[in-house]
């Protein structure tokens, strides 16, 4: 989220065209959505636990070898290897609370969750903003290269490992890709596939120009900028938790619905609205604390289409068609802004933000739970059409059905 804010200051030092700093975004996304669907079935066999470990040490590697960068060829290799890291990360850590928490407690898990991405933001974006404008756009990347090492060490630690369920075939190319193409072959599957990818181009083509028209058409500041992106994460940390808590009472699906169509709405009246630069602090608040609100529920929302056997592969492939959407919408994003203007990538947000909610309305099926034990690992058997049918076991053992 650091490239987003400082694309301009990083196009000035580089000599970097705006139309193709967007790709820098894009480089990340696509490896992480490649190397999302690689660690999926990997994980569901060794354990989450392995692969955080081994995702936070490729990303404090890559971010450090930031030191490297002199033009725009070194940046995208060295996104694209952060990228990797962030693939192999990704699926696993919504999997882990999959594994760990009840389907009644997911929504409120994933919620302080991400809350803590946001808790980061509040304090690392706007920081690297700072540092970008005093030493340069590599120092924010040096910083987050030593708390991405500081992870690593907390994760071995404090992070322990739920059991990890004996597979009685080989992990192979061949089966890991059967695998995925079984889960995709059901219809809810596919579509909540499809909807984390809309999710995502839709978020991408708004957020990754976003500052850069404030700079160019409000003359906004680097500060402000960082101030802005403050107020953001305050919206996440504020929304994350109580949007994933009030999923577990009343359902994921009306909540998702309601908080599409409202950033839908958002989205459109940006530029008509946003006459003076006070205004982008409330629209930003606004469209982070709707975002947060789609994230967690859906999260925990896709955790009960599979059971624990496959849930690492499944995460990991949505994760991966939605770090896709989030590479094609911030490569759109550059010409739409360069060549019709920022107005366009609203539109173009707003439609795809509200088709996500229709699709996952519509056809992702909301789990009715049976709920046995207060903590542990479910798995999900289908029930009658559109429903899924929950019951739990303690992590220790017991029966599941």
């Amino acid at each position: 989220m650091i490239l987003s804010p400082i694309l301009p200051r990083i196009g000035n030092e580089l000599g970097i065209e705006a139309a193709v700093l967007g790709t820098l975004v894009s480089a990340y996304s696509l490896m992480v959505g490649i190397f999302a669907v690689i660690s999926g079935p990997i994980s569901d066999r060794i354990g989450r636990r392995r692969i955080l470990l081994l995702g936070t040490g490729v990303m404090a590697l890559a971010l450090s070898l930031h030191v490297f960068i002199v033009d725009y060829a070194s940046f995208l290799v060295l996104r694209m290897l952060a990228g990797i890291a962030g693939g192999v990360l990704s699926g696993s850590a919504v999997s882990y609370i999959g594994d760990w928490f009840p389907y009644d407690r997911r929504g409120w898990a994933t919620g302080w969750v991400m809350s803590g991405s946001a808790f980061g933001q509040i304090i690392g974006i706007p920081l690297g903003i700072v540092m970008a404008g005093r030493w340069g756009f590599r120092a924010p990347f040096y910083m987050f290269a030593v708390t991405m090492a500081l992870t690593f060490i907390l994760i071995w630690f404090r992070i322990p490992q739920p059991p990890v369920r004996r597979h009685d075939v080989p992990l192979s190319i061949r089966g890991a890709a059967r695998d995925y193409w079984t889960m995709l072959r059901r219809k809810e599957i596919a579509l909540a596939a499809l909807a984390f990818f809309m999710m995502y181009v839709g978020v991408s083509v708004y957020v990754v120009y976003f500052p850069t028209w404030l700079e160019n058409a409000r003359g906004a500041t680097s500060g402000q900028i960082a101030s802005l992106f403050l107020i953001g994460g305050i919206a996440n940390v504020l929304a994350g938790p109580w949007a994933g808590r009030l999923s577990d009472r009343i359902g994921r699906k009306g909540i998702i619905l309601m908080s599409s169509c409202g950033l839908s709405l958002v989205m459109l009246l940006t530029t008509p609205l946003l006459s003076t630069l006070w205004i982008a602090y409330p629209i930003f608040f606004l469209s982070m604390v709707l975002i947060a609100m789609r994230i967690s529920p859906f999260s925990a929302l896709l955790t009960s289409l599979v059971d624990d056997q496959r849930r690492g592969s499944l995460m990991s492939l949505t994760v991966a068609l939605g770090q896709v959407g989030f590479a094609a919408g911030g490569a759109v994003a550059g010409p739409l802004y360069a060549t019709v203007g920022y107005g366009s990538n609203t539109i173009l947000g707003a439609i795809s933000v509200l088709g996500m909610g229709v699709i996952v309305w519509r056809w992702v099926p909301e789990p009715r739970t049976d709920v046995r034990a207060t903590r542990g690992k479910s798995s999900s058997a289908e029930g009658a059409p559109g429903e899924v049918l929950i019951t739990e076991t303690s992590p220790l053992g017991g029966e599941a059905s």
